[in-house]
């Protein structure tokens, strides 16, 4: 195992000797605060209820050499575990030598950054008196970008909108007006889109007034020392966790739904050797035509933040934790594709790798797993059309299906895993868009049978108001294809799409037309549950018989009471 005992060598930057553990851990913890200073103030300045609604962004700090260091609370993972990559491209292109104050960088490119055109990065050096003290970063889910309708049936990257490579946002200070201009001659929302990008320049700006603060508080020097510190621990502690599995190699497979023509097919073997996993998703399906592409840093962030979850939830997340895991995919498949492939969806196959990893280690690892979750992969419904006055609008609903079951509890309701994007109020839609919500409500029997029961998803039913037919927009899985239960544990409730009554004639991944007063029911589907049902407590049967959670028939039939 790799020594990570303190060094007593000053780092670079003029960080003195390393910290003693008590005050590491001080260091430590406010480097995490700083980053959810930075996520409060994107939250507060934010335009779009993407942001401000449903958590769908990340903050993180760096090192002088770009390592993450710290991430917000409740960044999204897929976000957290990419950007140390994009800011690598970053410096290959732009090295730090280049960098002056005021400097911001910025991209949404798919393949360098985390998946779709719709996230965007911020990048930006903290300098001290010794030049780059330490990288600041986000990334935000905008509200659009342009091209199609986020949408599920793109044929080409090309179509999803305005791609922009790594590039400078902000130049010493001053922003790239022409950038911005192109932007907002692109996009529907201008305000929004352009609103949210400030919004994450000034999170950049707290957190690195925050990181000086700190530095000079403290007579650190430097961040480089203390990130050789923190990235040692969090690496020792995810090899302790592997090293406790048995050596082996684990296999899965699993289906989704896929295009609508044929599902999408995903293997993984997960090679366990001493304190290192290997995780080769060889024999999944080609890339197809479709937006469910996944670029190797999103298979990659999908993999690693579910067995951090599983192995070593409490140590704080760091560049360190993930150095353990490599993952590999075939170029050319789904979970690697080439450009262009459209990936405008690619959560609708990244999200599901989780339950596909927790499924080939369970047998030697059944304490630390959950069984497959309704939200993975989230369904989303996306609305856009014209108000009465013409001002267009684009709604996005973040709803979520059910977790699947744990080894000692039931699934939670309605809450997205491995991604944590929350749903955002109800109240918030109606105001932002001409839609009512008719209802809302969780849905009986959708929570998997087991002696744990899976979370329970949630149906539904939205009216459009405005006077113009609109677009809807819809990623819909788990129809063909239920939430797997995990040892002798059932399946969750299937996801169900209707539109005006109607369970066929539109596409459950792609536009279509949505007339005035037109609705759409939509179940989320729930959680598998954990363990043979018959084994569950009666008192917890009639609990949830006597909530409406489980009907009568369910009850009987899957349970045996």
């Amino acid at each position: 195992m790799t020594d990570h005992s303190r060094s007593e060598t000053p780092r670079s930057g003029g960080a003195p000797a390393a910290l003693d553990p008590i005050g590491l851990e001080i260091v430590w913890r406010r480097l995490i605060a700083i980053a959810d200073e930075a996520a409060t103030t994107l939250v507060r300045t934010s335009f779009s209820p993407i942001v401000r609604e449903s958590n769908d962004f990340s903050c993180v700090i760096f090192d002088a050499a770009g390592n993450a260091v710290a991430e917000n609370t409740l960044g999204i993972p897929s976000f957290n575990a990419v950007i140390s990559r994009t800011l690598a491209h970053f410096l290959r292109i732009r090295p730090a030598a280049d960098w002056r104050p005021g400097d911001v960088g910025i991209t949404n490119d798919p393949w360098l950054a985390s998946g779709h055109l719709p996230d965007v990065t911020i990048l930006a050096p903290v300098f001290g008196d010794g030049g780059v003290l330490a990288w600041v970063g986000s990334i935000a889910h905008m509200v659009d970008m342009g091209g199609t309708l986020w949408s599920a049936d793109t044929r080409e990257v090309y179509e999803e909108g305005v791609l922009v490579p790594p590039m400078l946002l902000y130049r010493e200070g001053r922003p790239n007006d022409d950038l911005l201009r192109l932007l907002r001659a692109n996009v529907r929302m201008p305000d929004q889109v352009t609103g949210d990008l400030m919004a994450q320049v000034a999170a950049g700006e707290t957190a690195a007034q925050r990181l000086l603060e700190l530095v000079e508080e403290t007579a650190l020097g430097g961040l480089d020392g203390v990130s050789q510190e923190v990235c040692g621990r969090a690496e020792a502690a995810m090899r302790r966790a592997i090293a406790a599995i048995p050596d082996g190699t684990y296999r899965s497979r699993l289906d989704t739904d896929g295009t609508g023509e044929e599902p999408v097919h995903l293997e993984a073997e997960v090679r366990v050797r001493g304190d290192e996993i290997d995780v080769d998703y060889a024999g999944t399906s080609p890339q197809v035509r479709q937006s469910l592409n996944t670029v190797l840093n999103y298979t990659e962030a999908y993999t690693c933040y579910p067995l951090k979850c599983a192995l070593d939830p409490f140590t704080p997340r760091n560049e360190g934790s993930y150095r353990p895991i490599r993952v590999t995919a075939p170029e050319g498949s789904i979970l690697n594709p080439r450009r262009p492939a459209p990936v405008h969806a690619r959560q609708l196959v990244g999200h599901c790798l989780a339950a596909l990893v927790y499924d080939a280690l369970a047998p030697v690892i059944p304490d630390r797993v959950i069984a497959d979750s309704g939200s993975a992969p989230t369904l989303r419904v996306v609305v856009s059309g014209a108000w009465p006055d013409r001002r267009p609008f684009t709604s996005i609903l973040f709803l979520n299906g059910g977790m699947g079951a744990r080894p000692r509890s039931d699934g939670l309701a309605c809450t997205c895993f491995p991604s944590n994007v929350v749903c955002g109020s109800m109240e918030i839609i109606e105001a932002t868009a001409p839609l009512r919500i008719w209802r809302k409500e969780f849905a009986t029997d959708s929570g998997g049978p087991g002696r744990f029961r899976g979370g329970l998803g949630q149906e539904m039913e939205l009216e459009l108001l405005a006077s113009a037919p609109a677009t809807l927009s819809l990623f819909v899985d788990r129809v063909d294809h239920p939430p797997r239960g995990l040892l002798g544990g059932l399946p969750g409730g299937r996801a169900g799409i209707a539109v005006d009554g109607r369970e066929d004639g539109f596409p459950r991944k792609g536009r279509s037309r949505l007339a005035p007063g037109g609705r759409v029911q939509v179940r989320y589907p729930g959680g598998g549950g954990y363990g043979d049902p018959r084994g569950r407590a009666r008192d917890a049967v009639r609990a949830d018989l006597d909530a409406g959670v489980i009907s009568e028939a369910a009850a009987r039939e899957a349970y045996g009471l």
